[in-house]
C-alpha cells in the first residue's frame, strides 16, 4: 500500500471513530450559587457580610422625589430595571472575645426568595448558638424575622439590642391599634423580638453609647422612629454599619435626597442619608449596607451633587 494510501486509510478511520464514538447529554444546569458570605479583617476584628437571600422591590413605585422615568433612567445606567433584585445583608462581627450580628435576617416574614441566613452563617463556619449578641438597626421585617423561629429564640445564647425608641414603638400594642395599616408590621416585630423580651435577653440602649469595646451605636429616626447605625473600630480602622440608610445604590447615591416609602420621616431620612454619606466621604471609612449589592461593603467618594460606591477589593482571608 502507497504512503497516500495508507493516509487516507488512517483518516478514514479517525472520521468512522469521531462518529461512532458515544454521544452524551448535555450538562444540567446547577442553577446554585456559592455560599452568600464574605469575611474581611478590619484591624483584628473579623468581618463576615452574610446574605439572607434577594428580594424583588417595584423601586419604581417605591422611590419618592424623582419621577419614574428618571428612576427608570437611573437604573439603566447601571444595567438594572424595576422590579430590582434586591440584597439583605446581615454583617457578623468577632472581636475576638464576641461574637455579635447586626440584623438578622428575614426568615420567613418577607417571602420565600429570603431566609438563607442561618445557612450562610454555618457555611461562614459559626452556628446560631455561638451568637453573643445581636444589635438591630430597626424592626422592619427583613431585619428581624430571623430572630425567631417556631415561637423560639433561633439564638439561645444571644442578648438582642436595639434603640428605646425603635423598641417603644413596634412592640407596643397601643400602636398597633393606632396603625392599622401597617399592623403586619408590628406583628412581625413583636413575633421576632417577644421571646428574647420574655426570657430576659433584650436590652435597649438611648443615643450613641459603646455597646461593647469597639462597636458604638449611633442614634438616628428618619428610616424608622428609632433607627440606629453602628460604628465598628480596631487598630484605628472603622466601618459604619448604615441599615436602610439607602435602598437603591443605582438612584439614591447621585440623588441623595430621593427617599423611600418605608421611610417613616421622609425629610429627616434624607438629612440622615446625606449627613452619613458627607461623613463617610470625609473619613474615607468604610460602610456597609443592609440594601447594597452583596457583601455591600465599601467606600463612599463624593461625586458633583451626589456620591458614588466604590465596593471594597476583594481579599482572601489569610
Amino acid at each position: 500500500m502507497t504512503r497516500q494510501l495508507k493516509q487516507k486509510a488512517l483518516a478514514a478511520l479517525v472520521t468512522a471513530a469521531l462518529f461512532c464514538a458515544p454521544v452524551f447529554a448535555a450538562a444540567p444546569m446547577v442553577k446554585t450559587a456559592a455560599p452568600g458570605y464574605f469575611s474581611m479583617m478590619l484591624g483584628d476584628f473579623e468581618i463576615t457580610a452574610i446574605n439572607d437571600g434577594t428580594v424583588d422591590l417595584p423601586v419604581d413605585k417605591l422611590l419618592q422625589g424623582e419621577k419614574p422615568a428618571a428612576i427608570s433612567a437611573a437604573l439603566a445606567k447601571s444595567f438594572l430595571k424595576a422590579p430590582l433584585e434586591t440584597s439583605v445583608n446581615t454583617f457578623l462581627i468577632n472581636t475576638g472575645s464576641k461574637l455579635i450580628l447586626v440584623d438578622a435576617g428575614a426568615a420567613g416574614l418577607f417571602g420565600p426568595t429570603l431566609g438563607k441566613f442561618v445557612a450562610n452563617l454555618k457555611a461562614a463556619g459559626y452556628q446560631p448558638e455561638q451568637i453573643d449578641e445581636i444589635y438591630i438597626t430597626h424592626m422592619h421585617s427583613d431585619h428581624v424575622g430571623g430572630l425567631a423561629a417556631n415561637g423560639q429564640r433561633a439564638f439561645p445564647n444571644a442578648t438582642v439590642r436595639a434603640q428605646k425608641q425603635e423598641a417603644d414603638f413596634w412592640l407596643s400594642q397601643a400602636n398597633m391599634d393606632k396603625n392599622p395599616k401597617m399592623a403586619d408590621s408590628f406583628k412581625g416585630a413583636m413575633a421576632s423580638l417577644n421571646p428574647y423580651v420574655t426570657a430576659g435577653k433584650f436590652a435597649a440602649f438611648e443615643g450613641n453609647v459603646e455597646l461593647v469595646p469597639g462597636i458604638s451605636s449611633l442614634s438616628g429616626k428618619g428610616h424608622t422612629p428609632g433607627h440606629a447605625t453602628y460604628l465598628v473600630e480596631s487598630k484605628g480602622q472603622k466601618l459604619v454599619l448604615i441599615g436602610d440608610l439607602i435602598h437603591v445604590a443605582a438612584v439614591q447615591f447621585d440623588r441623595p435626597q430621593v427617599t423611600i416609602t418605608f421611610d417613616s420621616d421622609q425629610k429627616t431620612a434624607a438629612a440622615e442619608r446625606r449627613q452619613a454619606f458627607d461623613a463617610a466621604a470625609r473619613g474615607g471609612y468604610l460602610v456597609g449596607g443592609s440594601h447594597l449589592q452583596f457583601p455591600g461593603i465599601g467606600h463612599i467618594v463624593k461625586e458633583s451633587k451626589g456620591y458614588d460606591f466604590i465596593p471594597v477589593n476583594y481579599t482572601q482571608m489569610r
